[in-house]
């Protein structure tokens, strides 16, 4: 009779439609892991300045870099070298830096009175506020005070490094002052002892309020950058939300380890979208040949398509809507796709 219902499936015939919505489900969590992954890469990276393409050590300048963030490692060479104008001392190094320290009285307190004793000290210190200030009066202000002296021109594999970048470079070595170099008033107070400029009648033996002028070099060394190209500059990126839109460390260090907080993104992201839209599209083909009892060879992967752009462009909207669009065209194409298959699968 017409009216009569349908006995309901067995657990056999209904495997093959459970089987076929399990695959096309883990299909469609590959591609959403995929792009979630890349969506949390990208926004943590927009952070520090945007996507960044990695040079490494064979990066140069070229038309196609313009406006990216590069990761360029290679040596640093020094065209333009630091000056200490005022002393008159210069370094073949990138940075130059000036220490200048006072002979003065410190307190020392370790749970009984107070004593006192004489160092060299990098800033001045503030006697009054001693438990006995009666003979420990230190001088005061400094009449020098330390400063860094950067390069004037610093290439990093034919690219020049923006001032800041020079300026944010580490190391240190020791840089012995050129007593010779010295301007005739400075030379008639400061005599050579131990890598530095004393103030000390007797150098051996400091005096109170006696200045002593040490120098040290950020020596010229291989470096990893990351920071934006422009012209053949690399610059920092002032648009970054971290505020300093650059990073310089010594070595070649890979870009997890100069961002630690950046999420890593999914390895091989193009073949992990193939395989989430063959899996779709097999789950999809079971699903077709239990409900069609036939498989239809453009039907099954317009569907597969249709869902994973439709996942795709939601995970992006928002974050990158250039890359949104693309994948819903991807989906808007699998969606005409089934409409005609579709179309054709009831007139036979």
């Amino acid at each position: 009779m017409s009216g009569e219902r349908k006995p309901p499936l067995s657990i056999r015939e209904l495997l093959l439609p459970a089987l076929g919505a399990v695959i096309l489900l883990i299909g469609v969590g590959v591609a959403a892991v995929t792009e979630q992954g890349q969506v949390e890469y990208r926004a943590q990276m927009q952070r520090h300045g945007g996507d960044v393409l990695n040079l490494g050590s064979d990066g140069r300048p070229d038309a196609d870099e313009q406006g990216y963030m590069v990761r360029v490692v290679g040596p640093l060479q020094v065209v333009e070298s630091p000056l200490d104008q005022q002393f008159n001392q210069q370094s073949n190094q990138p940075v130059l830096i000036r220490h200048v320290q006072m002979f003065q009285w410190h307190e020392l307190r370790y749970g009984g009175p107070a004593s006192y004793e004489l160092d060299w000290e990098d800033h001045p210190i503030d006697s009054s506020h001693f438990e006995h200030p009666e003979g420990h009066t230190n001088p005061g202000k400094f009449p020098l005070e330390g400063a860094q002296f950067d390069a004037g021109l610093v290439r990093l594999n034919d690219f020049v490094l923006d001032p800041a970048l020079v300026h944010a470079l580490t190391g240190s070595q020791p840089v012995t002052p050129d007593l010779r170099s010295l301007p005739s008033n400075l030379a008639a107070s400061f005599s050579l002892f131990n890598n530095s400029l004393v103030t000390s009648a007797v150098p051996s033996n400091p005096q109170l309020g006696d200045l002593r002028v040490i120098w040290e070099a950020v020596p010229a060394q291989e470096i990893t950058v990351i920071a934006k190209v422009s012209g053949n500059r690399l610059i920092p990126a002032t648009d970054a939300a971290d505020g300093v839109g650059f990073a310089v460390q010594s070595g070649d260090v890979s870009l997890a380890d100069i961002f630690p907080d950046l999420p890593l993104p999914p390895d091989y992201p193009w073949l992990r979208r193939i395989a989430s839209i063959l899996l779709a599209t097999l789950g999809t083909t079971i699903l077709l040949r239990w409900h069609y009892q036939r498989i239809d060879p453009v039907l099954a992967p317009a569907i597969a398509v249709l869902v994973i752009g439709a996942v795709d462009a939601v995970l992006w909207l928002g974050n990158d809507n250039t890359r949104a669009a693309g994948w819903l065209v991807l989906a808007l194409i699998g969606i005409a796709l089934a409409a005609w298959r579709v179309r054709v699968l009831r007139h036979h």
